[in-house]
């Protein structure tokens, strides 16, 4: 039987790059779930790599066919943008375990969807003034930088990732991400210890 790793954070906590680390360590045997959004594709993206991108009248179809395992919608500066995973015949916890970005929010329902027991959470957290820094610099990179859009999401980490919300969801055990090399580590071994 396998299991689901649901790594989580705030924005510019470090998940991109603990999750690609995590994926290239084959002793893990982690495969990727690639979930979907309507938001547009950035400077460096590749589709199905970071996300599958679609647009509302996609959403829609997937929603019709009763395949949302999870779905989020953000009012942003830009209009609406949604993030979901989607049960698309590619997630067999019969035989693989995966690894996966989200939020608290699509933890919960992802855990509802499959089983608390198949969903292993795994919260990174970072000292938001590195955070902040961290966002802005990636966003200066963009060919079309969307800075309200940044300190929408910043602002909104705190009440998505509130005290109450990590309790809420049952989450134990965080990592801090102040050291990549140590977090990775800790994240690994907690990974081991559960699969």
């Amino acid at each position: 039987m396998g299991k689901m790793i649901y790594l989580m954070g705030k924005s510019s906590s470090g998940k991109d790059t603990i999750y690609k680390r995590l994926l290239g360590l084959k002793s893990l045997g982690l495969k990727k779930i690639v979930s979907y959004t309507t938001r547009p594709i950035r400077m460096n993206e590749v589709e199905g790599e970071e996300y599958h991108f679609t647009d509302e009248a996609g959403f829609m179809e997937f929603e019709a066919q009763g395949k949302i395992i999870e779905a989020r919608a953000y009012h942003t500066y830009h209009g609406l943008w949604r993030y979901f995973t989607v049960d698309d015949g590619s997630i067999d916890l019969d035989n693989y375990n995966y690894l996966i970005i989200g939020t608290i929010e699509s933890y919960i329902n992802t855990a509802k969807y499959f089983g608390q027991d198949k969903v292993l959470p795994a919260l990174l957290e970072l000292n938001d003034g590195v955070r902040l820094r961290r966002a802005l610099n990636r966003e200066m990179q963009q060919e079309d930088p969307r800075y309200e859009e940044m300190c929408r999401r910043f602002l909104a980490d705190a009440e998505d990732f509130s005290e109450e919300k990590i309790e809420e969801a049952g989450i134990k055990i965080r990592f801090r991400n102040e050291n990549l090399s140590r977090c990775l580590t800790d994240v690994r071994e907690y990974i081991q210890e559960n699969l």
